[in-house]
């Protein structure tokens, strides 16, 4: 979804909601920590018993959604698809199967710069504790690294990869799709005014009685300083940067977005937020500029007719897509 404005006027932006809102109905807002990241709900209920039974599933449904997909619990599905899916066609939930579809799909619309088989060589990365794979140890695993060596029979229901060393990881939508999954418990409930948030990746529903949401991008360099403010309805949005999981030796900065090509963080931008109509599709999309750059990048999103993007470079200039109005009416371009 386009939300055309001007940057300029952004900071004055306010969220409130009427005074004249019935006494019983309440703003409802809850953190917890899932999937190794904090995810948040906020609602606006009629009562606070349906709005607290509303959070607690949608926190049930990501957790569910950690359970089977996390590559970090060795009896996840996706753990079992990486340790049996090279030896013979495995079947597979439909849910499953589904999601590694529209992650082949996004390969495909991306020419590769997304792919949930940089997990073949991602895995030889620990952050926590700075280890990285030697060059040879990188070599050796990128052949493995190649959405093309998986095969989906939709009628069996199966996955196949073609090569050993295959491996797949939905690091990179897997948050995106588990807040879409979250909307859906809302929507089903009957909740038109929400927000579902797992670490950089949210979507929007409804305004605030008449009034945006309002979204911060923050300044690569510091946490509490936020660079831009962006007013939304009805979307969902992403960001990815490179100070989330990373870290600094000899001067370079190994950082947990692979350019699934090269199986090496990519430095070629700060981060990449994109806004899109739902949260799998922005947090996909992210990942693809982030490896593209900004020129690249920007001419990809301009390409889409639902996608927006804004991105920060190292020398600290931010670059918006076309669908963003520039304040000097020039179109895309750095601010």
């Amino acid at each position: 979804m386009r939300i055309p404005f001007r940057l300029s006027g952004l900071l004055a932006a306010a969220i409130i909601a009427p005074a004249w809102t019935a006494a019983h109905a309440e703003w409802i807002y809850r953190d917890a920590p899932i999937m190794g990241t904090r995810c948040d709900v906020e609602l606006w209920a009629e009562s606070r018993r349906d709005g607290e039974a509303a959070i607690s599933a949608v926190f049930d449904e990501l957790r569910r959604i950690d359970n089977e997909f996390s590559t970090f619990k060795p009896d996840s599905e996706v753990s079992r698809v990486n340790d049996q899916a090279a030896k013979a066609p495995m079947r597979i939930s439909k849910e499953l199967f589904d999601l590694i579809q529209t992650s082949l799909d996004y390969s495909k619309l991306t020419r590769g710069t997304f792919d949930i088989t940089y997990a073949s060589v991602g895995y030889l990365y620990n952050y926590p504790e700075h280890i990285r794979p030697s060059e040879a140890q990188i070599a050796a695993a990128l052949p493995e690294s190649n959405y093309r060596h998986i095969h989906l029979d939709a009628g069996a229901q199966t996955v196949f990869f073609d090569h050993p060393g295959v491996r797949i990881d939905f690091g990179g939508i897997g948050k995106g799709y588990a807040v879409d999954r979250g909307i859906a418990v809302l929507q089903a409930r009957g909740f038109t005014r929400a927000m579902v948030n797992a670490g950089g990746d949210s979507r929007i529903i409804g305004d605030r009685f008449g009034k945006p949401w309002i979204i911060g991008i923050r300044d690569p360099d510091d946490r509490n300083r936020t660079m831009l403010k962006i007013p939304l309805t009805d979307t969902a949005f992403s960001t990815s940067g490179d100070y989330e999981r990373f870290f600094d030796e000899g001067g370079v900065r190994y950082h947990h977005i692979l350019d699934p090509r090269t199986g090496k963080s990519p430095h070629v931008v700060r981060s990449v937020t994109i806004i899109a109509a739902d949260a799998t599709r922005s947090d996909a999309l992210t990942k693809s500029v982030f490896v593209m750059g900004v020129k690249d990048g920007l001419a990809f999103i301009n390409s889409l007719p639902d996608v927006d993007v804004v991105a920060v470079t190292p020398d600290r200039k931010v670059w918006y897509s076309k669908g963003l109005e520039n304040p000097a009416g020039a179109g895309s371009g750095p601010r």
